[in-house]
């Protein structure tokens, strides 16, 4: 879907922190490839391409405030955002999947979160929704950005740095990561899915 390597290398350090920023907690957000993103960019750096001194804090930053801006979204907006109709930017599916994800993990599912595509841009709304206190939200929200950040930018940066060679495999560890992304969403799906017909 995304050509990551030319999306970076044409947009730059404002292009991905602008990315970053929209994943992490702006509604419209969820189909953005954050997780893909963040280890290309970091890989991309240790080529030269990018400056990890710049693209680091600035990510980091983007993270933190993207959530902060879906916890304010949902605290002043609440569940009104969530009552409009299927469409290409919004699925009921999956409001009910990060609701779920929410109740189960409490202030932990910020930090579990970053690492889970799609519920990572809902889950800073549903703390503003259910009143979580601003001053425990920012505390899980910059641990969740910066090990977030750290693992997959500086992860994709020292394998680019210490690997020779490394580029001819970036695809294939691409496609790992996004496998491994939405492993957990998919296993509680299909476990929902036996669930239900065993009940039914």
């Amino acid at each position: 879907m995304f050509d990551l390597e030319s999306l970076i290398s044409a947009y730059g350090v404002i292009g991905v922190t602008l990315i970053v920023f929209v994943e992490s907690g702006v509604f419209f957000g969820f189909f953005l490839p954050g997780d893909s993103l963040l280890f290309t960019a970091g890989f991309l750096a240790s080529q030269g391409i990018l400056p990890i001194w710049i693209l680091y804090p600035c990510l980091l930053a983007a993270a933190i405030l993207g959530d902060s801006v879906g916890y304010f979204t949902g605290h002043k907006y609440g569940k009104k955002l969530f009552n409009r109709p299927k469409s290409f930017f919004f699925d009921p599916e999956h409001v009910i999947r990060t609701e779920k994800f929410f109740a189960k993990y409490g202030p932990m599912a910020l930090i579990l979160a970053r690492f889970t595509p799609i519920v990572r841009t809902f889950t800073p709304i549903f703390a503003g929704i259910g009143a979580m206190k601003y001053r425990t939200f920012i505390v899980y929200n910059m641990t969740g950005a910066f090990l977030w950040v750290t693992s997959l930018l500086l992860g994709g940066y020292f394998l680019g740095a210490l690997v020779p060679g490394a580029k001819e495999y970036i695809h294939y560890i691409l496609i790992a990561i996004i496998v491994v992304s939405f492993l957990p969403p998919a296993l509680t799906f299909l476990k929902e899915r036996i669930a239900q017909k065993k009940s039914s």
